[in-house]
């Protein structure tokens, strides 16, 4: 059998590793072949593609972002669809695809898989946002680098006496925020499952100062405060019509300090928390769904993914995955409260 894998969205560590499992698995127990497809969905849609036999994939598990280039392609729009995809599938001998990528490609890959292609998926997006998995890899990774970069601005925080408000991505949701916020002792967590009053946000922040710390503030990109209807955007819409969240932290920064009278800076930490080396949690998990959705291949599962369940990978429908966000349940959030201010 001749594999297609392509990887979709946004970059993420542990993308490599992925394919890697899926590979060394598909030869070595399968004797498949694998092609992928440049820039994600772009490649599907063009019927770009390169080989990858075992050679290509040594080593990679430890490399950042995706050997085969990424993109935010819709695969309905230029040229695309499922007939033109269909077409170069069978022109190239490609017999089933591995799609590896967050909710707007599962859900691509759900329509496609609908229209009758042969597509297994593997969940991927550092924002931990998907339902019907506990995990997706590079969630882990976001988080630790999203915890040193705020242990930095706590350093500066306290030698200057300010209050330091960080930014982390997640979409609509807060799992870089919490947990990157309870790993470094911030006195406020702000998510989008929450909404907390600016009068809210600022007491806690004076109670920390008071006992003579500098206030930490870690915020989603995401949050949306009580004044507010809707995320902070200003950037406009993805290709699949997502608003382009970020920037909130800048609306927060100037309203604290005037309230307070604390000097307040902000930082968005932005693409840097999907860069870099996988942690080794990571690539474990990545290897592993890699792995298992060669199973889903050779099983003929099409229209489902793999998934993380407790320490079990599982198959479960596309439909499932997709029906919600998983969103920071309320207990979780109150654990975390109990250490504000």
């Amino acid at each position: 059998m001749k594999i297609g894998i392509l990887t979709s969205g946004g970059d993420c560590p542990g993308l490599n590793a992925v394919i890697r499992g899926a590979v060394l698995k598909g030869i070595a127990i399968h004797g498949h072949e694998f092609v992928g497809f440049r820039d994600g969905w772009r490649g599907v849609v063009e019927g770009d593609i390169i080989e990858i036999p075992r050679t290509m994939v040594r080593g990679i598990a430890k490399q950042g972002g995706t050997i085969l280039g990424t993109s935010r392609t819709n695969p309905f729009e230029n040229g695309g669809g499922p007939e033109v995809i269909k077409g170069h599938m069978d022109r190239l001998g490609i017999d089933a695809m591995i799609a590896i990528g967050g909710e707007g490609t599962l859900a691509a890959a759900k329509r496609l898989t609908d229209a009758g292609l042969k597509i297994v998926g593997v969940p991927k997006t550092v924002d931990n946002d998907l339902d019907a998995t506990d995990y997706t890899f590079g969630f882990d990774t976001a988080v630790q680098i999203a915890t040193e970069a705020i242990d930095r601005l706590r350093t500066t925080g306290e030698s200057h006496h300010r209050c330091m408000i960080a930014e982390v991505m997640g979409r609509h949701v807060g799992w870089i925020a919490l947990h990157a916020g309870m790993a470094s002792g911030a006195h406020a967590i702000l998510i989008p499952e929450q909404k907390v009053s600016i009068d809210q946000i600022t007491e806690w922040v004076k109670e920390a100062h008071d006992r003579g710390r500098a206030p930490l503030v870690v915020v989603a990109e995401g949050f949306v405060p009580d004044h507010m209807e809707a995320p902070h955007s200003e950037r406009g819409l993805d290709t699949f019509g997502r608003p382009r969240l970020g920037g909130i932290a800048d609306q927060l920064a100037p309203e604290i300090e005037a309230r307070t009278g604390i000097e307040t800076r902000a930082t968005i930490l932005g693409h840097i928390q999907r860069g870099g080396v996988p942690s080794a949690f990571d690539r474990v998990l990545a290897t592993r769904l890699g792995m298992a959705a060669i199973d889903s291949v050779v099983e003929g599962r099409w229209g489902t993914m793999v998934s993380l369940n407790g320490t079990d990978i599982v198959h479960v429908g596309f439909e499932t995955a997709l029906g919600k966000l998983k969103t920071v349940p309320q207990h979780r959030y109150d654990e975390a409260a109990v250490l504000f201010g």
